[in-house]
This record gives C-alpha cells, structure tokens and sequence, in this order.
C-alpha cells in the first residue's frame, strides 16, 4: 500500500466506498463510460505512448487506453485497493497486458521524471488535500510536452442525479451535498480554479470546455435509486435518519426518476468539463 496525502479520502475508498465502487464496477461504467471518448482523444493517446491513469478506479479508462497504447504502456494509480483488485482482473479477463496498477496517492506516489507522454483521469482529480502540490507531481511525471486530459464535475445544478436527489431535500440532511468546498467531487466546478491550480502545478495552456453525457443509471426508476442510495454518499444520508424516512426517501426518489425511465432504463445527463494542459516544452 502507498502513502496518503489524505487520510479521510483514503480510509473512504478503501473502506465501504471503495468496495462499493468496485461490487458495482459495470454500473459505474454504464453511468460515465458516455466521457471515456472525449478524454482518451483530448489526450492524444499515440501507439506506444506511456500513459498514466490518475484515480484509475476500477480501471476501464486505463485499459481503454492500453488499448489505443498497444505498443507503449500504462499505470493506473488509485488510492482504492478494492478497486484495483477489480482492475487487475479485468485486465486479465481481457487479454490486455501493458497496463499495470499501483496503489498510491497521486499527489506525492513518486513518479520517476518524464516517464510519461500524458496523463489521464476520469473524476480522479479532485480529492487532492493540495491540488498544487499534486499538479506538479503529475508534471514533473510527464515528459517536456507531455499531454494532461482529465474529466470533473461541473456545477452541481447541471446533474440530473443531483437534481433527483434533491427532492430528499425534507427527508435526509443534505445540506451542504454538492458544495465545491474542500476535496470532493465538486471542488473543481469553477474553471478559472482549475486553470489557476494548474499553473500553480507548472501546466501551461491550460484550456476548460464543457461536455455532456448520459449514462444509464439503473433498469427502472427503483433499481435506480437503490443504486444512488447504496452508493457512499447515499448511505451516509441514510445512516443519520431512522429506519421509517429511510424508506419514505426510497419511495420519494423512485418517483422522482419516474420521468427519466425508458425501455432501455434510467437514463441521466451529467455535466462536466473536460481540462487540457500540457508540460512545458522547454525544461
């Protein structure tokens, strides 16, 4: 196991978390896989590039990319030894052997000096307890011209799994879920933040654009909120009210993605931007 910058973050992925992430690995998939192409072509990714995933997770997006990197390799680092196990296997379920996955803090794991042509991430960037100090290890980590791409959140109004949630708003104690305060989920949501952080980290041309995507997020409005609820953040709402607004929050979210239901299953539309940068040419 490495070290952690940050402990919460690190006791949350490899506790229930992580091994709820990991459980649900295609289901994640099916609710972010819509981002996978826009970040592994804003990378760049060339036929023996060595690319390194930042919060690889599960791995889909680093085997995604051996796969583009069929003659180079890739490192997918993650703080979620549940995760990773889920990555290794699936690796080796497909038959894809230039990826290999490390457990470590991205933030200070040590990443030899310009081992790497880019570096990705699908929603592994903003847990950093300094996202400065992680932004210029990930440079140095990169070669002189070396790509970074990765996807964040954008604002929290602009999710329509948050929107549903919100009609929780007089069950389950919300407050402030969604907020960009402090490592999470959202805490990139202001571009000019991340633009500024990552010169801070010595990028340069840093650019910010939006994309959108929907993912299928269950079989029908009820499989749907019992995935959201049983996921981290949904399970520590329903673990601070009793056993009755536990199952009158169920109830209410179900009816909630009613109007999202197809017959191909829930489907919701997440909002995100999708960050370019490159190391400096020039040392």
């Amino acid at each position: 196991m490495g070290q952690f910058a940050n402990a919460a973050q690190a006791e949350a992925w490899n506790g229930y978390e992580g091994a709820q992430w990991a459980r649900s690995q295609e289901r994640w998939d099916a609710v972010n896989d819509g981002f996978n192409q826009p970040l592994l072509d804003a990378a760049a990714i060339a036929e023996a590039d060595a690319v390194l995933d930042v919060g690889c997770g599960a791995g889909r997006t680093a085997r995604l990319a051996a796969r583009r990197a069929a003659r180079g390799r890739v490192l997918g680092l993650d703080l979620s030894g549940p995760m990773l196990g889920r990555a290794r296997e699936s690796a080796v379920r497909e038959g894809i052997a230039n990826v290999a996955f490390v457990q470590g803090d991205a933030q200070i794991h040590p990443l030899d000096g310009g081992a790497f042509d880019a570096v990705i991430s699908r929603y592994g960037m903003t847990f950093f307890s300094d996202p400065v100090a992680a932004f210029a290890n990930l440079r140095r980590a990169l070669r002189p011209g070396g790509r970074l791409a990765f996807i964040c959140a954008a604002e929290a109004e602009a999710q329509e799994w948050l929107a549903a949630l919100a009609s929780l708003k007089d069950i389950l104690p919300l407050g402030g879920f969604g907020k960009a305060d402090g490592p999470g989920m959202f805490s990139f949501a202001d571009p000019g933040r991340v633009r500024a952080l990552l010169a801070g980290g010595g990028f340069e041309e840093a650019q910010v654009r939006r994309t959108e995507a929907t993912g299928q997020w269950g079989a029908d409005a009820a499989d749907a909120a019992a995935f959201l609820l049983d996921s981290g953040p949904g399970r520590h709402l329903l673990d601070q009210v009793t056993p009755p607004a536990r199952a009158a929050a169920r109830q209410v979210l179900t009816a909630a993605l009613r109007r999202h239901e197809t017959d191909r299953g829930v489907w919701l539309r997440s909002s995100s931007w999708l960050v370019t940068a490159r190391h400096p040419a020039h040392n």
